[in-house]
């Protein structure tokens, strides 16, 4: 399987145009395939990651020889149904889903078993179906652990530094991965929250709580805003948990709303998750503070090598058979590694790795 993997590198190495993403709406689909065509289905084109990760996923399939129909569902559940839907339709060899809702394509999915088309689930499990084969993502545990011990880091709680006031974000409760991020952060601060070095104001700590439905910024916003009015009129946040960077940024818009960012009221330590190229610039502007490296580029190669496996009868590499029970099954996974980025490291990851340039970043 690891020749497989460098052969999607070797495969890369010559391609020579990168192929564009499709719309939600239309799609678009490569024209040089020799071994069928691969359905690409992405939640959202509102998040850069998303983006990246559809093109990615093009280029990959294309160097080894598969078109693509690449389909954006604008995070609406029933568009996203009748994309897959007409992929079907089309006789795609495989289908690769990154999920609006992950318990929401139970039917479609269906569909597809039907016609003996294989699925590979795409950072976010599909749920309670036993019709998805692999599971291609990154350490989801790790990545709660990372943002969650970078507050415990910058706060001094280690060393018995506090009490702090903190408040708690979690992603969207239609996405498995929510919980695996709050878990591995709560796993980090819950023992401090129970000691009183930690402090929620607001008192909500329970994932049903601090749940922001579709990873959307503007939610965020208006929560913190709501937050800050009930409960730190008179003191201040030193840290906030963040999943996510669009979540983030609406945390950040927030909290300057009332003051936060001057000299006399800096802002509180602030994670994210994605490294997008506004999140990372505002780390570096002193406003973000952590970021959540996950490279797309490396995903889109375990996810095509994963189907490019499958299709040619052969077992993909997995290094996970236990974590990701989807209320049916255990699905075999892939997890790769993130990186904690601040703005200590950023150009060491992110510029030196290629991902990002220093003209994108400082314009």
């Amino acid at each position: 399987m690891r020749r497989l993997m460098s052969a999607v590198v070797g495969g890369l190495c010559l391609l020579l145009v990168a192929a564009c993403g499709g719309s939600g709406s239309g799609g678009d689909a490569t024209t040089a395939g020799e071994k069928g065509t691969v359905g690409i289905a992405m939640p959202t084109k509102s998040s850069e990651r998303w983006v990246k990760d559809g093109d990615n996923m093009v280029q990959q399939f294309k160097a080894l020889g598969y078109d693509s129909d690449l389909q954006y569902a604008e995070d609406v559940v029933e568009t996203q149904v009748s994309q897959v839907e007409n992929m079907i339709t089309k006789g795609v060899k495989v289908l690769v889903v990154a999920a609006v809702d992950g318990s929401a394509l139970t039917d479609v999915l269906q569909q597809a078993a039907d016609q003996k088309i294989p699925v590979i689930a795409y950072d976010r499990l599909l749920m309670k179906t036993p019709n998805v084969d692999y599971y291609a993502t990154f350490d989801n545990f790790q990545v709660g652990v990372q943002q969650a011990g970078y507050i415990e880091e910058k706060l001094g709680l280690k060393d018995g530094k506090g009490p702090f006031n903190i408040e708690l974000f979690a992603g969207s409760p239609d996405d498995n991965n929510t919980v695996f991020f709050f878990n591995g952060a709560m796993s980090v601060l819950q023992p401090y929250i129970d000691s009183g070095k930690l402090v929620v104001r607001s008192n909500q700590t329970k994932l049903d709580q601090v749940a922001t439905l579709r990873w959307d910024g503007a939610t965020a916003q208006s929560r913190m805003d709501n937050l800050l009015s009930a409960n730190y009129t008179s003191d201040k946040i030193d840290a906030v948990l963040s999943p996510y960077d669009g979540i983030s940024i609406g945390i950040i818009s927030a909290l300057k709303s009332v003051g936060y960012g001057s000299a006399g009221k800096p802002l509180p330590i602030i994670t994210g998750q994605d490294a997008e190229l506004a999140s990372v610039k505002s780390i570096i502007a002193g406003e973000q503070t952590q970021t959540v490296y996950k490279d797309t580029r490396e995903l889109a190669k375990v996810a095509a090598s994963m189907a490019d496996a499958v299709m040619q009868g052969k077992q993909p590499e997995v290094n996970n058979t236990d974590s990701y029970n989807n209320g049916v099954k255990t699905v075999p996974s892939f997890l790769l590694k993130p990186v904690s980025v601040d703005k200590d490291n950023y150009k060491q990851v992110l510029v030196d790795g290629g991902y990002y340039t220093e003209a994108q970043l400082n314009s």
